[in-house]
């Protein structure tokens, strides 16, 4: 309860007392209103705040980290009871081989709005990467290479980030993270994540089974045209590892292309407790490869795609009536057509 009370706070908070806050000059500090934050731009790092174009009162932070030379964009995601941590203005990026862009989801710290656990809060990494694409040309070498990288609660964010955006992603790496957010809301015996679920997603799962569904990667591994390189430990408790192998297991079931490391005796609460130095290495070395410059998705030119609550590709946009919902369609690119096979929604071709 007192958990609750703490997001609630947060969330009220978050929607009423933040100043909104543009940063255009290049070099520019600009004063943020909660706990006199400041946003700023500098030669290696930018730390500012941008809009959703999904929800108008909706502003969320990026921490952009330019590169030495034009290079790939990759996002990254934050953990669960997380934000992205500001910048030194002179920080080095802990990826120099890519325009790197930490995303601030809203209702978080340095963001507006309220956190939705992967609805709309996943479009906000859409938005952060067409940002990029207008704002950063100089730093992009090809905007058709699109990378993810995130763990836990950001390990939960790629595998329904992937199938949200289907076309978008070179390859996405995954460490330890939630595939099915009802079995996790099930299995979280003291009520770490549980309480925000609630308050996030509006009911528990009994209340409304698909809302659950809409935001867990496992409903729209159908979807998936994007590698996806998943690490996780044997005996992780915070996620446990059933997250991971069941997600796994669907990917290669449907002839997906799914890389997986399992780290044996490795994970307590922390997801990498007891993990020896050669495991270390094992996982870095799976990290860089998962990283490496991989071929752009394509989708086909026909098919069946499952819409959870949301879908967006190269050539059209799909929202279901509800973002709590999951439904499917059947498109035709070269007709420009789009049935619903189950639900309704609004079609956007682009």
């Amino acid at each position: 309860m007192l958990r609750s009370l703490i997001v609630l706070f947060m969330i009220l908070g978050s929607a009423g007392s933040f100043a909104q806050v543009h940063v255009d000059s290049l070099f520019e500090d600009v004063k943020f209103d909660a706990g006199g934050i400041t946003f700023f731009k500098s030669e290696k790092v930018d730390f500012i705040r941008i809009q959703s174009t999904v929800t108008e009162d909706v502003e969320f932070a990026i921490v952009v980290y330019k590169p030495d030379k034009p290079s790939p964009i990759l996002l990254l995601s934050h953990g669960w009871h997380q934000s992205v941590m500001p910048p030194a203005k002179d920080a080095s990026s802990p990826y120099p081989d890519f325009l790197a862009v930490q995303v601030d989801m809203r209702g978080r710290e340095y963001s507006t709005g309220n956190p939705d656990c992967n609805g709309l809060e996943l479009y906000d990494f859409y938005d952060a990467y067409l940002y990029l694409i207008e704002h950063y040309r100089e730093y992009v070498s090809d905007p058709e290479q699109v990378y993810y990288s995130g763990g836990s609660g950001g390990g939960g964010n790629g595998f329904a980030i992937i199938g949200k955006f289907p076309d978008l992603f070179c390859s996405a790496h995954i460490s330890c993270g939630i595939s099915d957010y009802a079995e996790w809301y099930e299995n979280d015996e003291i009520g770490e994540f549980r309480d925000e679920m609630i308050v996030w997603i509006g009911d528990t799962p009994r209340q409304n089974s698909e809302a659950y569904r809409s935001r867990s990667g496992i409903a729209t591994v159908g979807n998936l045209l994007t590698p996806a390189y998943i690490v996780h430990g044997e005996t992780d408790i915070r996620v446990p590892v059933t997250h991971s192998r069941k997600f796994v297991e669907a990917a290669r079931t449907l002839q997906k292309q799914a890389e997986y490391l399992e780290l044996e005796n490795v994970g307590t609460r922390s997801h990498w407790g007891r993990i020896t130095p050669e495991q270390e290495r094992q996982k870095e070395e799976f990290g860089k490869r998962a990283l490496t410059r991989h071929p752009v998705p394509k989708l086909p030119a026909k098919g069946e795609l499952i819409v959870a609550g949301y879908i967006v590709t190269k050539h059209f946009s799909v929202f279901m009536d509800s973002i709590d919902s999951v439904g499917k369609i059947k498109y035709n690119l070269e007709k420009r057509e789009i049935s619903f096979l189950k639900g309704s929604g609004k079609v956007i071709w682009k």
